[in-house]
């Protein structure tokens, strides 16, 4: 039995997008910033008039890693075990940019495993003809999620040095955040677009099962196509042997 590529790459390629998009979706590091400790950082201790100060143990700089994602906030130090996470807060959380990001990625996920539940329906792996109205439609669907991703790593990205640092409606910088922070993209954003990208291979390739395959001519009337399904060639259907099938797995 033979499966159409068409259907077989997006079969695979839809379910492995959405799994990059899921993970992006739930991972923090959608934008990362660094904060150096130097050795020189002294703890001030003992009472009024006393001068002392005790130099911090660890003499080694350290580097704090301030991480952001959709849902959450982490705090970690380089090449250490020491991290905590927490919901993401304050300006960043209402910043509408954020919430736009947010909606459409939830969106997305949504339509894409609508999408493939509908081409795995389609598709049919057990039965010799597909149902194509469906694989195309679930397609569909996986193109839309598709867009609305990419839609929503394009605003994050854009926005990505302002988001939660101004008020999006007066452009006035948020007295709580330093200006001169350096912002940069992290991991997830990477998974997102791979993702992305996927979904729109996948859903592109299964909006193809539209197309009806081309069916083997009669040699008798080779202007008259035949159908699998009724077999009305004569030179073919005297052939026990010959079985014909339009699609199957």
């Amino acid at each position: 039995m033979h499966t159409s590529a068409s259907m077989v790459t997006g079969i695979v390629f839809a379910p492995l997008g959405l799994v990059l998009v899921f993970t992006a979706a739930i991972t923090p590091q959608w934008r990362e910033r660094q904060a150096r400790l130097g050795p020189g950082s002294f703890l001030r201790s003992g009472g009024k008039g006393q001068g002392t100060g005790v130099r911090s143990a660890s003499m080694e700089v350290l580097i704090l890693l301030r991480s952001d994602g959709l849902w959450e906030s982490c705090l970690q130090v380089e090449n250490s075990e020491l991290k905590q996470c927490w919901p993401v807060a304050g300006p960043y959380r209402r910043d509408p940019r954020v919430r736009l990001a947010q909606g459409l990625i939830l969106t997305s996920l949504f339509l894409c495993g609508t999408g493939i539940v509908l081409a795995c329906i389609g598709v049919r792996c057990w039965t010799d003809i597909p149902l194509r109205g469906i694989a195309a439609t679930g397609g569909l669907l996986v193109v839309i999620a598709g867009l609305l991703s990419l839609t929503a790593l394009g605003v994050y990205t854009h926005n990505l040095t302002r988001l939660g640092m101004e008020d999006p409606s007066t452009g006035i910088h948020n007295p709580r955040f330093p200006p001169h922070l350096s912002l940069r993209p992290a991991g997830s954003l990477y998974f997102g677009w791979l993702g992305s990208c996927l979904q729109m291979l996948g859903g592109s390739a299964l909006l193809l099962s539209f197309k009806r395959p081309r069916y083997p001519t009669c040699p008798s009337c080779p202007k008259l196509p035949v159908c699998p399904a009724c077999r009305s060639c004569p030179e073919i259907t005297n052939k026990p042997d010959t079985d014909v099938y339009e699609v199957s797995c």
